[in-house]
């Protein structure tokens, strides 16, 4: 199993948090979140959305302070969830698959998600680096996002939002120039 597979959890949660909108909002929502990994779903209530969002908030404080530079707090605040969401490892053969690792099946759903996030998270870390952890550097953007790029080049959480800046600086560049004339 490919445990740092499960961090994809932190990007799919944290990500839900736009500037412009939550997308977060409601219990439909969070199903819809949950069927990235349909065995993390279960009884969802009020209180579990709330969970969940604290867990997301959480999650990007992070992402936040590794991508500032602040390599100790974002490893206090992952092993700080590591220690509140233990992980409980069980083989599960579902949907016709062989047998395989799964991540806490048990507990509630903000639990098991958290375990399998923050696992996942701490095993990323530990195979490509802190310094691979960033924040979108777009106007705008608070996008989360993992720097899987050879040189450690990346700046965007996404191809939009790289273009979005470069049409944008590339439109600076030219009215300074026409300022200079």
């Amino acid at each position: 199993m490919d445990l740092a597979s499960y961090a994809d959890l932190v990007i799919e949660l944290v990500n839900t948090q736009d500037p412009a909108e939550d997308s977060l909002k409601d219990l439909d929502s969070l199903r819809e979140l949950l069927t990235i990994r349909p065995h993390l779903s279960g009884r969802l209530t009020r209180d579990t959305l709330q969970a969940m969002r604290e867990l997301r908030a959480e999650m990007r404080s992070i992402f936040v302070a590794a991508a500032s530079g602040d390599e100790a707090t974002a490893i206090d605040r992952l092993n700080t969830l590591l220690i509140q969401h233990p992980i409980h490892p069980q083989m599960s053969n579902h949907d016709g698959q062989d047998w395989h690792i799964h991540l806490t099946e048990g507990g509630s759903v903000p639990d098991r998600y958290a375990a399998g996030a923050a696992m996942g998270l701490a095993v990323k870390i530990s195979d490509h680096g802190i310094e691979r952890l960033g924040v979108c550097q777009a106007d705008g953007c608070s996008n989360i996002y993992f720097d899987e790029t050879k040189n450690s080049s990346k700046r965007y959480c996404s191809e939009r939002c790289a273009g979005r800046s470069n049409v944008a600086a590339l439109r600076a560049r030219r009215l300074d120039g026409a300022d200079t004339r």
